[in-house]
């Protein structure tokens, strides 16, 4: 794996400063915009770990849970001043879905590692 999984680390040092950062840090941004964050950021988790060749499956299955859980603990977390959205729960699962998508295209359309 070595340098392979330089990329998916960094993806997921990423994704805990924007899912985990005080509302107060967050700039205003157009509606919506909040949405097609949570997409791009579990795309490129899902295909940096998959281009890492880490296992598919466990892949996946631990992406679900950490947006699962990612939501649960912004609306736990209070001085975050964030809230858990479902909505961003299952946009993020849409998110895994497209990273996968290119990294099997990127792949030639064999199956990612």
């Amino acid at each position: 794996m070595g340098r392979r999984i330089l990329p998916f680390v960094i993806a997921l040092s990423l994704s805990v400063i924007i899912l985990f950062t005080p509302q107060s840090g967050v700039p205003d941004s157009p509606a919506g915009t909040d949405k097609v964050v949570h997409v791009l950021l579990f795309a490129l988790l899902a295909a940096t770990g998959l281009w890492s060749r880490l296992p598919r499956v466990p892949l996946l299955a631990g992406l679900v849970a950490y947006a699962a859980l990612s939501e649960v603990l912004q609306w736990l977390i209070t001085p975050l001043g964030r809230g858990g959205d479902v909505v961003d729960g299952l946009v993020d699962v849409v998110g895994i879905g497209a990273g996968w998508l290119v990294a099997h295209l990127m792949s030639g359309g064999s199956r990612p590692r």
